[in-house]
């Protein structure tokens, strides 16, 4: 049954676990902040955009630090697909649909007011109660969302 769930096998998902934990601690000891990456998204258009949110103090204030981290985070994509020779994820999900799931996670993302990355690896390691329940929503969600497009006769 794992080999129906892992064709690919679990070692890269134990080693990938392993460093996305050692990043965010050591960002974490190294700076004192949380490593999640919703902010960046907002942090980057303050460099474009002089609209008052994007101005915000924690916004510009930080996008160096969340361009370096996100920047780190495409350079350990290369160096995996360098390493191995290939990328281990494809999709045959159509463009409008990963379009409109990137809007609906983004929109999700500014609601809970963070991302996976912060809440389910900094928040829910050190028991923030907030990021613990985002979690459980994002999961449930994310499971309903994917058998009711199921069930509609989507991939």
């Amino acid at each position: 049954m794992l080999d129906q769930l892992f064709p690919y096998g679990t070692t890269h998902y134990f080693v990938g676990g392993l460093l996305i934990g050692a990043g965010v601690s050591l960002l974490f000891l190294a700076t004192g902040l949380i490593g999640g990456v919703s902010t960046f998204f907002s942090a980057t258009w303050s460099y474009v955009s002089a609209a008052p949110f994007f101005q915000q103090p924690r916004f510009v204030n930080t996008r160096g630090w969340r361009l370096l981290y996100a920047a780190g985070l495409v350079l350990g994509a290369a160096v995996f697909v360098a390493a191995t020779g290939h990328a281990v994820a494809t999709t045959q999900v159509s463009s409008w649909q990963l379009l409109a799931g990137g809007f609906l996670v983004g929109f999700g993302a500014r609601l809970s007011n963070g991302c996976t990355s912060g809440h389910g690896i900094c928040g829910m390691a050190s028991l923030q109660m907030p990021s613990i329940l985002a979690v459980i929503i994002f999961l449930t969600t994310g499971i309903l969302t994917a058998h009711a497009v199921l069930t509609l006769g989507g991939r």
